[in-house]
């Protein structure tokens, strides 16, 4: 049983001009020819391309790929544990990358990429992903979820620097407000209510009126959520959701 370049080519998932090339070099001479000196392939001849192949695909150049082959001293043995023992160490350095990758998904799981130092210079003592796998659990299925991905991952620390500026901004504005005693139905606490939900439109995704309902009384129910709020102010968990209830009804006309 003989193959033709075209088949060989087909079957090892090269090209016929790389067949080519291994014969013109004596890497891999066909067994045969056919009567009109078309170059025949026979399974001895699969073996050793095979050979070839695997030792390309580790790195080895050519003219050591042959060397090896060509070694009188080696046997077919020889070379499967050569093998094996190569793709033990390929093996063993694919998993520390695969794992150095995991580690950086990890810590890119909100999209920062900053060093500890980075962090603590725009976040102080606060946590960015306190949060990072429930919100994932949670929503990680969802165009929001990805959206938020997708942008936080393009931000620099300038950029996060500018987030956290405007959410410290915008938490002394609604202390203020509730330290003055308005109510969250009125249309100071809704505006803040409002500044809020277009805060998470501009640097994380769409938050439509009804969404930002549902995350308002998220605020309230997730103790964890109440307590990051309420450690701004006390009440102002609730004082927070209240408004934005408030807020969602006065657009009720645009959803």
């Amino acid at each position: 049983m003989s193959y033709s370049v075209g088949q060989v080519a087909g079957f090892a998932g090269v090209t016929v001009r790389t067949l080519h090339h291994y014969d013109e070099i004596g890497l891999l001479v066909p067994s045969e020819r056919s009567h009109a000196g078309h170059r025949r392939y026979s399974d001895t001849d699969l073996d050793r391309l095979q050979q070839i192949l695997f030792y390309r695909e580790l790195g080895f150049p050519l003219d050591e790929v042959a060397a090896l082959l060509d070694d009188p001293e080696a046997d077919p043995r020889a070379h499967l544990r050569r093998q094996h023992e190569l793709l033990t160490a390929r093996i063993e350095k694919l998993q520390k990358m695969a794992a150095a990758v995991e580690h950086a998904m990890e810590a890119r799981k909100m999209g920062i990429n900053l060093t500890p130092e980075e962090r603590f210079e725009v976040f102080g003592d606060k946590d960015p992903e306190q949060y990072a796998e429930e919100v994932e659990q949670r929503w990680g299925g969802t165009e929001e979820y990805a959206e938020s991905q997708r942008r936080a991952a393009r931000y620099t620390k300038d950029d996060w620097k500018r987030i956290q500026a405007e959410a410290d901004a915008w938490s002394e504005r609604y202390q203020a407000l509730m330290d003055a005693a308005e109510p969250p139905t009125g249309e100071a606490a809704m505006d803040l209510a409002e500044e809020h939900r277009q805060h998470i439109r501009t640097w994380f995704y769409d938050c439509s009126y009804e969404l930002h309902g549902c995350i308002a009384g998220m605020y309230v129910s997730d103790e964890r959520f109440k307590a990051s709020y309420d450690s701004m102010r006390p009440g102002l968990a609730e004082h927070l959701r209240d408004a934005i209830v408030a807020n969602v009804a006065r657009h009720a006309g645009e959803r």
